[in-house]
């Protein structure tokens, strides 16, 4: 599958906003029959145009009230750095995206940790599985927004 059309792009709206949405209730919002739904879906799917469904969470609920954005600075920039760095925010739970930027900066990190202390502790652990050249941190007061839906 290369393309998506509007009734796919229709689907993929509704999915992003209720991934549980039952077959029958989605086909009748973009307007398919509930197989007909189901074939598109299980294509894109197929395509890795769906990666996968899953529950959001309230963070703040199960404990984990504190955002951290971490800018890192690379202490290194070899493949060897780059591959710990790797392995070892992809092993830290509280660790939820980690990107490569261009810029001041080398890495961004987000995650989400219940207060200071907890971020102390990751922030700890990180630096202790990997060199950095310089770690500071921007900690969110006040979330506006965050969504995961895709403007389709």
């Amino acid at each position: 599958m290369s393309e998506i059309d509007d009734i796919d792009r229709r689907i993929l709206t509704e999915l992003q906003r209720s991934a549980d949405l039952p077959l029958d209730q989605l086909g009748e919002r973009v307007g398919l029959s509930r197989n007909a739904c189901w074939r598109r879906v299980k294509a894109m799917e197929a395509a890795g145009i769906i990666r996968k469904r899953v529950a959001l969470l309230d963070a703040e609920r199960l404990g984990f009230g504190l955002t951290v954005f971490m800018q890192i600075k690379a202490a290194a920039h070899d493949a060897d750095w780059l591959e710990r760095f790797a392995r070892a925010t992809k092993t830290m739970p509280e660790v939820q995206a980690v990107y490569r930027m261009t810029g001041e900066l080398d890495y961004l990190i987000r995650a989400r940790v219940a207060d200071m202390k907890g971020y102390d502790r990751l922030y700890q652990r990180l630096v202790a599985k990997v060199p950095m050249g310089d770690v500071s941190a921007s900690f969110v007061m006040e979330e506006i927004k965050e969504t995961t839906e895709l403007p389709l």
